[in-house]
């Protein structure tokens, strides 16, 4: 049995999912039960003149690709239906009984997935403080979607509610509490429902209760962040209060010393917005190595670029790092698991991150290592006393799965 249908509700319904951005929406029309995708897509460029649809039909490996006009998040979901009317599958006969939002930031208010009424969307909204280039975007899709599937329940899915159960110890920042209370300056980590999906999904490999395993999750993608999961719960995560702190990243620093940016100010004359594009826009292996894309980054230090190759020791060192931290809080290992894009695909990045740490019992096969696939498999060698891991992500399949358990909670035995 897949991973997929080992952790889905006992039902054949249909979860249409959906992420919002400012200027795109992605959407899956997804059979939790079965694995299955239905069908997926995303309109893009919402706002502009030159919109675009793209429609896919994995079954029958088909794609629908077409300009199109947008002007607002309605007419999004207006051009989606459309291409579910004119290319199927038919939403008659394959009609979701929910739709799941992505909603990226929920603060310390949410902390499993909510059916959405009224409140809660005066909440996220409110929330956009903590999120504004994205809860904004996430509530107009939340709205649009109402206005498009009025009969159906729909489910805010928030990236951060896996990580409210780490403890005070490792949410705080040690500031003024009362000044860190007033404007709820905290760390509250992202990239939870990969986190969650990865570390159930690595336990059904491994045929283990995740509530026995203890490990360390790595989503290594532009952005990317590193997670100690306890039992199945979030315990520690290197993301904070935004997705800039932790791990380099595509684009983004990552953890640097605060007095970096006073320096800069003082000395460069950087304002608080272009200190802002460094670190988000202009850092991480991009200002490092001059390029964004680890599979560029990966080439040039093939070809002897010394930069590149800089840039690659510091991502992966900095991985490391955290691996020792989290396995200090951890007090045991039993798996590292890699996932998203680089962590699924790049063996440069899982060979170096993990160099060095045989003393820890963290043993990599090479072979298996530099094997490519689209499955969960095993890279470490069969003496490891932890297991290493390839887990792919399916946050997608998380949400739908999260939200049929809102609507559609299997009995109770």
């Amino acid at each position: 049995m897949s991973a997929r249908a080992a952790s889905a509700p006992d039902t054949d319904a249909v979860v249409l999912v959906v992420n919002s951005g400012s200027s795109s929406l992605k959407y899956q029309l997804i059979e939790p039960a079965a694995g299955r995708t239905l069908a997926a897509g995303l309109v893009e460029r919402i706002g502009m003149e030159d919109g675009h649809l793209q429609h896919r039909i994995p079954a029958d490996d088909a794609s629908f690709d077409e300009a199109v006009v947008v002007p607002d998040h309605e007419a999004a979901f207006r051009v989606m239906l459309g291409a579910f009317a004119a290319h199927g599958p038919s939403l008659d006969e394959h009609a979701p009984i929910a739709v799941g939002h992505r909603v990226v930031q929920g603060g310390a208010r949410f902390f499993e997935p909510t059916l959405v009424d009224r409140l809660v969307k005066i909440n996220i909204d409110e929330l956009s403080a903590l999120a504004p280039l994205h809860n904004p975007a996430n509530l107009a899709g939340i709205e649009a979607a109402e206005h498009a599937f009025p009969e159906v329940p729909h489910v805010a899915v928030f990236d951060t509610a896996f990580h409210q159960t780490m403890p005070p110890a490792a949410y705080s920042y040690a500031i003024d509490r009362a000044l860190a209370a007033k404007h709820r300056v905290r760390r509250y980590g992202f990239h939870g429902t990969s986190h969650a999906y990865v570390s159930r999904a690595a336990a059904e490999f491994l045929g283990r209760p995740v509530e026995e395993l203890r490990q360390i999750v790595l989503h290594l993608g532009n952005g990317a962040s590193a997670c100690a999961v306890s039992g199945g719960r979030s315990v520690e995560t290197s993301m904070g209060m935004t997705p800039l702190e932790g791990l380099v990243m595509g684009t983004r620093s990552g953890d640097i010393d605060p007095a970096v940016l006073f320096h800069l100010h003082r000395r460069a004359g950087l304002s608080v917005d272009e200190l802002d594009r460094l670190l988000n826009s202009e850092s991480g292996i991009l200002g490092l190595g001059g390029h964004r894309d680890m599979r560029d980054l990966t080439h040039a230090a093939d070809a002897g670029d010394a930069d590149a190759v800089l840039a690659l020791e510091v991502y992966t060192h900095r991985i490391r790092s955290y691996i020792g931290a989290y396995a200090a809080q951890l007090g045991r290992v039993d798996a590292i698991v890699f996932t998203a894009g680089v962590g699924e695909n790049s063996a440069i990045v899982r060979e170096w991150s993990l160099a060095g740490l045989e003393g820890f019992g963290v043993l990599l096969d090479a072979d298996r290592n530099r094997e490519r696939s689209q499955a969960a498999r095993r890279i470490s060698a069969d003496d490891s006393r932890v297991e290493v891991l390839v887990v792919p992500t399916d946050e997608e399949f998380e949400i739908a799965r999260q939200t049929l358990a809102v609507v559609a909670p299997p009995p109770v035995e």
